[in-house]
């Protein structure tokens, strides 16, 4: 039995559907891209080196909110949280004095918008001397 050669042809790849899909997914990736940089707001923090209690002798507004989102005003509780019933509040323990500093302590299960709230409506009466209250944890040095 005689076997009769073949000429070898030689193998070709065929690389245009290849670039095709490589060209197809970089223009998915541009156009899916965003190059929009997010505005990052770079805070310092004040450090305290020794609590000072400072006595005030002028009228203090004090707000306070629950864990389940009461709010009480100088002491006496809201009817009920909407922002209008706070901005009532404030408007009748102020007397329209809005440079009376205003405090907002707030309960460390409170929501973090009834906080942001409080603060709003604060700020749309016109009140700029706004603190918040903190614990000062003296065993975390």
């Amino acid at each position: 039995m005689r076997l009769s050669l073949r000429a070898r042809s030689e193998p070709e790849v065929n690389l245009t559907s290849l670039i095709d899909v490589v060209l197809l997914l970089l223009i998915f990736f541009m156009v899916s891209t965003s190059f929009v940089k997010k505005s990052r707001i770079a805070i310092r923090l004040p450090a305290v080196d020794s609590a000072a209690i400072v006595e005030d002798t002028r009228l203090q507004i004090d707000i306070m909110i629950t864990e389940t989102g009461t709010y009480l005003v100088n002491g006496r509780e809201l009817i009920n949280n909407r922002p209008e019933t706070i901005r009532n509040a404030l408007q009748r323990v102020s007397g329209g004095d809005n440079s009376l500093p205003l405090t907002i302590s707030a309960d460390a299960n409170a929501k973090h918008q009834h906080v942001v709230t409080a603060m709003d409506v604060a700020g749309r009466l016109g009140f700029v001397q706004i603190n918040i209250a903190t614990i000062n944890d003296s065993g975390s040095r």
